[in-house]
């Protein structure tokens, strides 16, 4: 069932906006987050399509967006990335956020949507890439899959400098870490057809390395990468992967 925006003197309150999430909730969708391995002890069980949905009705609202996120449910905060204005985003707003994440779902939704059309989002990779926290360093990499397609105006330098914080972090063991390195190596080296090339010498690296999960990573981008399919794509191509990422787990 649609949620219902009150309609007030001024803009809908979080209040109302957290009412409207309890009545879109259902205990069916809730249940069924284990599965992909996202914590429900405070979710209320609204799915995707419906909080894209009803932040289309809300629009752009960064005052709104920081007090969704306040709120602590896990659908508030899906919402505030929906709702939030990337050009009001500030640093210490990102890595505000970025020291709440406690799921692989608010990491790739939050870098995907939001941080990553932001102006100081580049800065991020870096930093976070660096951090000893799981979903912190997932976020930089989430960050660096996501400007393979929303920043068309990146010079290759910024992604083959990301292709060497790939290699570097590519022997953490961390399952949501692990496969948003993954992600990122086979994002780069989709763009274009120089990036191609650096993306695979790397992956081959990686595929030898004495690390197994370097291996890993490397044996499975290394096969999308020197794929006909990829390679046909990229051929006369000079830049830009089309590529929408999709959420992985």
């Amino acid at each position: 069932m649609p949620a219902k925006i009150r309609r007030t003197a001024g803009p809908p309150s979080v209040e109302d906006v957290v009412a409207d999430l309890q009545r879109m909730a259902s205990k069916k969708v809730r249940d069924g987050m284990a599965r992909y391995a996202i914590p429900s002890d405070r979710a209320l069980g609204v799915s995707v399509s419906a909080l894209q949905k009803y932040a289309k009705k809300l629009g752009r609202n960064h005052e709104l967006a920081n007090a969704l996120w306040g709120t602590g449910w896990y659908e508030a905060g899906m919402l505030a990335c929906y709702v939030d204005d990337p050009l009001q985003v500030t640093p210490a707003q990102m890595d505000r956020w970025c020291r709440d994440f406690d799921n692989w779902a608010i990491v790739d939704t939050a870098c995907f949507a939001l941080f990553d059309r932001t102006p100081h989002a580049w800065s991020r990779v870096d930093k976070w890439a660096r951090s000893t926290k799981e979903f912190v360093k997932r976020a930089a990499f989430a960050l660096l899959w996501g400007f393979t397609v929303h920043d068309k105006n990146a010079e290759d330098q910024r992604f083959l400098h990301g292709l060497t914080l790939i290699e570097s972090e590519a022997t953490d063991n961390r399952h949501f870490v692990k496969k948003a390195v993954n992600m990122a190596l086979r994002a780069v080296g989709k763009r274009s057809r120089a990036l191609n090339d650096a993306a695979v010498a790397v992956a081959r690296r990686l595929a030898e390395s004495a690390d197994r999960h370097a291996q890993w990573i490397g044996k499975h981008a290394l096969r999308e990468l020197s794929s006909p399919k990829v390679t046909a794509r990229l051929k006369g191509q000079n830049h830009r992967a089309s590529d929408t990422p999709k959420f992985k787990f």
